[in-house]
């Protein structure tokens, strides 16, 4: 029996006019919200959504499983687009070093930053590292994130980049989409940054593609890490290799992250704190989305990338946590979306499209962040009104949770 009847919902919040207009200026009205809806799912996708009263009789009469969910709101499950989740350590003394007023640059001057998680993600084995991710991950599950997305980038060589991206691959829970970051950072052993890419690309590239570890790769562009100039001619290489790419852009300063996205396509460029009026040109005539990270942003204390400007010239924007041992230690969504709305001045609407539809397309995903005819059944309930999400930090939004159409608990 794969056929599955979900009924008695409250209210559905399907996003039908979110995905219909490709996540442009998601209004309240985009949420489509369906009340007292029903679901049916057929072979992990949505057959059919709608008032529960106007069920087909075709359907009705099919021989199915039924799931009452008590009158409970339904959403899509939450795309989590941007997390480096496999990682040993903490870095507990930084965050103390730059509240007393040391820079992010300078703590990474000093061996500190990502060359600190570097050496003991290197030294930890990958039961180690698998036992600390799945932890981690059911700790995302538990918010209603059916897909997250998981960097390497802290092993740095070929040896331990592979070991990270084996780990994410063996997480269980949300589905995981994992991405290529070995340039996160130049590890010791490496004079130049661009001797450092030419190895990646030379030496784990390949093996990575071959040995179907990810398709996506990442890159960190500022000033002081890498160079837009090598960055451009590193990210043209893993295209031609059939890799999707992505950027960390313009976080720090205006490094030249969201135009070498713009001009080579890229899913995402990530950060996008110090854009101009030209770069926000640029992604939005290319399709970039952009992807805020609001939770490191308050970690560092620095600007908050400028949201309004992004939504309403037409560039899609998604949300995610930045889950890292340095500048964003928290994998709390309802933080994320709470300073989207107050430090941003994003709507409600427009961050339920940001970390649902808008974080799956992201991720390359259009199937994903939506509970339209065909789309993956990735979803959860929850005894909230939809107006009651991301206001109150640390609140409990699911009830339960299903992907593919199947209720899922905790690995």
């Amino acid at each position: 029996m794969s056929q599955i009847l979900y009924r008695k919902i409250r209210e559905c919040l399907t996003l039908e006019g979110v995905k219909t207009k490709k996540g442009v200026r998601p209004q309240e009205a985009d949420l489509s919200i369906i009340k007292n809806a029903a679901i049916v799912v057929q072979k992990g996708r949505i057959e059919w959504v709608g008032p529960e009263r106007a069920l087909p009789k075709k359907l009705l009469e099919k021989s199915c499983r039924e799931i009452i969910l008590d009158s409970q709101s339904v959403l899509p499950g939450f795309v989590e687009c941007h997390t480096h989740t496999v990682f040993a350590g903490h870095r507990a003394d930084e965050f103390e070093l730059r509240n007393q007023g040391a820079t992010y640059q300078e703590v990474a001057q000093k061996g500190g930053g990502i060359l600190s998680t570097m050496k003991k993600t290197r030294l930890a084995s990958e039961a180690e590292l698998f036992s600390l991710a799945q932890r981690r991950a059911n700790r995302f599950l538990e918010q209603g994130v059916t897909r997250l997305e998981v960097k390497s980038g802290y092993g740095l060589d070929l040896k331990s980049e592979l070991k990270s991206l084996k780990v994410a691959q063996k997480i269980r829970g949300p589905q995981v989409t994992t991405t290529f970051l070995g340039a996160h950072a130049k590890p010791p052993e490496f004079k130049t940054y661009g001797d450092y890419l030419d190895y990646l690309v030379r030496e784990v590239l390949p093996k990575v593609k071959s040995q179907k570890l990810s398709s996506r790769v990442d890159i960190f562009i500022e000033k002081g890490f890498f160079e837009a100039s090598d960055s451009e001619r590193y990210l043209r290489r893993a295209k031609d290799l059939g890799f999707e790419i992505t950027i960390h852009a313009d976080q720090l300063s205006l490094s030249g992250g969201a135009r070498i996205a713009s001009e080579l396509r890229a899913l995402s460029a990530d950060h996008v704190i110090k854009v101009t009026a030209l770069e926000i040109l640029m992604m939005k005539e290319a399709g970039v989305i952009a992807v805020l990270l609001p939770a490191a942003d308050l970690y560092l204390r620095c600007d908050y990338p400028p949201a309004r400007q992004l939504i309403d010239q037409g560039v899609r924007v998604a949300l995610a946590t930045d889950f890292n041992p340095g500048s964003s230690p928290t994998q709390d969504l309802s933080l994320v979306g709470l300073l989207a709305r107050l430090e941003m001045k994003m709507t409600l609407p427009e961050v339920i499209a940001a970390y649902t539809h808008n974080a799956a397309l992201a991720l390359g995903l259009e199937d994903e962040g939506t509970l339209t005819l065909g789309s993956r059944a990735n979803f959860f309930s929850t005894d909230l009104e939809w107006r009651e999400l991301f206001y109150s930090i640390g609140q409990k939004m699911p009830s339960q949770i299903f992907i593919n159409g199947r209720r899922v608990k905790n690995a």
